[in-house]
């Protein structure tokens, strides 16, 4: 479960869409820019080494920031800085929410985690709360990346507005299987 660090296994075949193929819904984990997976600014999530996803940018004048559930599903793994949460979805989906990039060191009580291993969420469920400055001035970037890390058991991730302003938890795009 959860193979965090595998590189990504590329589908040979692509499936078409059709009328009876399976979507779930995406939402935001943030407020900020909406960004696709290529944009982040770090090669691990941009060349999708963990899988596909997306991210949002939070506003630049923000201080702290609401970290909300991207999907509906169980925590099952929460890493010991609480900087990263795994989320599996009734479909078996992986769901990873990193905070912050380069952030794996920075004391748990920067993300505030209101969550559990072993509690179900809903999607848009506020997770915790990101303390952006403490992030900023560290020098670290404060990027909120959604990835699917079993992205090899879906067809496609469809996004909406990418490049443009999202609420945390507002519909972000669906996975398609």
């Amino acid at each position: 479960m959860f193979d965090f660090f595998k590189k990504d296994k590329k589908k040979e075949t692509t499936k078409q869409p059709n009328s009876s193929q399976v979507a779930e819904t995406l939402f935001a984990p943030a407020t900020g820019e909406f960004k696709s997976i290529d944009q982040v600014d770090d090669p691990v999530f941009s060349q999708k080494m963990m899988g596909d996803g997306y991210a949002v940018e939070p506003d630049t004048n923000a201080k702290t920031a609401k970290v909300y559930a991207p999907v509906a599903g169980k925590i099952v793994s929460i890493f010991p800085s609480h900087h990263a949460i795994g989320i599996q979805t009734s479909d078996d989906l992986e769901v990873l929410i990193h905070m912050g990039i380069d952030t794996n060191n920075f004391d748990p009580e920067t993300f505030g985690l209101t969550v559990a291993v072993g509690q179900e969420v809903t999607a848009g469920q506020v997770l915790g709360e990101i303390n952006l400055h403490a992030i900023e001035e560290a020098g670290k970037e404060k990027t909120v990346i959604v990835v699917v890390t079993n992205s090899e058991s879906i067809d496609r991730i469809e996004l909406a507005n990418v490049d443009q302003q999202i609420d945390g938890g507002q519909e972000a795009g669906k996975i398609h299987f």
